[in-house]
């Protein structure tokens, strides 16, 4: 094949990726692994509108269900953990006390198992998806294992006041370094599942993406790189990145690369392409330290990182749910975890 040919070629096959997540919302997620045990998880929030987010604590022993009437699940919380809320009526990404860290991020292609309420098939508010896997699991195994069985249906609605159908997909990573991917794609449940999967974007589906990670791998990242904000570049420069940072067991070295990887990844602040709506601001990023058992969290309004150390939490089941709040871009800085308030607890939206 002459060079001609090879750009066309080269060319077409990014088109061809390109095209499904040119009008997606974005986000970016990765996971970092440095030596003695040393691993992070990353991630940006992204939307194309506000969306406000607090930080809550649960405890163990958390009588939670479903949220989708008489058929759904019930589960008493076997972890405590930090989760981020998004308005107050879903978790979108947390850890928990083992260093179990699951994230949502939006994937237009999703398409959820019908439900049907007065049916006989249990089933599950997607605002709960997140927290379930942080309520009840250890490690990535463990989730797989369960999740699935489908022994319960994710249901899926608008969000409040919107247009907007709630369509994501979940990612979850602990502490070994292990990780996976779950989508519902056609109604189906579709599990990737391995230690290598450390990036992810909000679309195309994870199939997709792993090709598009086929298909740099031979292409050397210190010489080329894409450098729009369509989820496939932000994969390929996420990649690239989170694999080329500096080694470490230093936490404060290792939490500052991975910082770095996603703000590289991040949709500056205000940042819209008429015709393209769906291509969205970052609101706010994280780094989950699943040996060390810190979250760090920092919004794009306010001008500091801070952080909560699990291991400072009363986790017990006698323990309060707390909240901190971030409305009105409230300004915190260091380890905030005496500056959670006791709070009613959450209530996920629902049916």
């Amino acid at each position: 094949m002459n060079t001609r040919n090879k750009i066309a070629s080269v060319f077409m096959v990014l088109c061809l990726l390109l095209g499904s997540s040119i009008e997606s919302r974005a986000c970016t997620r990765v996971v970092y692994k440095g030596p003695n045990n040393t691993v992070l998880t990353g991630r940006t929030m992204d939307f194309s509108i506000e969306i406000p987010a607090n930080q809550w604590i649960f405890p163990r022993g958390i009588k939670r269900n479903g949220e989708v009437g008489k058929n759904s699940i019930e589960w008493v919380s076997k972890y405590g953990s930090i989760g981020v809320s998004t308005w107050d009526i879903a978790v979108a990404d947390g850890m928990n006390e083992k260093g179990l860290v699951a994230n949502l991020l939006w994937l237009v292609e999703s398409n959820y198992p019908s439900f049907n309420k007065e049916g006989d098939r249990k089933g599950m508010a997607i605002s709960l998806w997140a927290q379930y896997v942080l309520d009840n699991f250890a490690t990535v195994a463990e989730a797989v294992e369960e999740l699935s069985k489908e022994s319960f249906a994710i249901v899926s609605d608008f969000i409040p006041g919107t247009d907007k159908f709630t369509t994501v997909h979940l990612s979850i990573s602990d502490a070994t370094g292990d990780n996976a991917i779950l989508e519902y794609i056609k109604g189906k449940l579709v599990i990737h599942h391995d230690p290598s999967y450390t990036v992810m974007t909000n679309d195309p589906p994870y199939e997709q993406q792993l090709a598009i990670a086929k298909y740099w791998e031979n292409i050397p990242g210190k010489t080329f790189l894409p450098g729009s904000v369509t989820a496939a570049d932000r994969f390929v420069r996420a990649s690239f990145f989170i694999n080329s940072i500096p080694q470490t067991d230093n936490t404060r070295v290792a939490v500052a690369g991975v910082f770095s990887v996603i703000r590289n990844v991040s949709v500056p602040y205000g940042f819209e392409i008429e015709g393209f709506p769906n291509l969205s601001t970052t609101r706010w990023r994280c780094v989950a330290d699943q040996k060390e058992l810190v979250y760090y969290f920092e919004t794009a309004l306010t001008p500091n990182i801070f952080w909560v150390d699990l291991k400072k939490i009363d986790f017990s089941e006698k323990a309060d749910v707390r909240k901190l709040d971030l409305s009105d871009n409230k300004t915190y800085a260091g380890e905030v975890s005496a500056e959670f308030k006791n709070s009613k607890p959450l209530q996920f939206l629902g049916l």
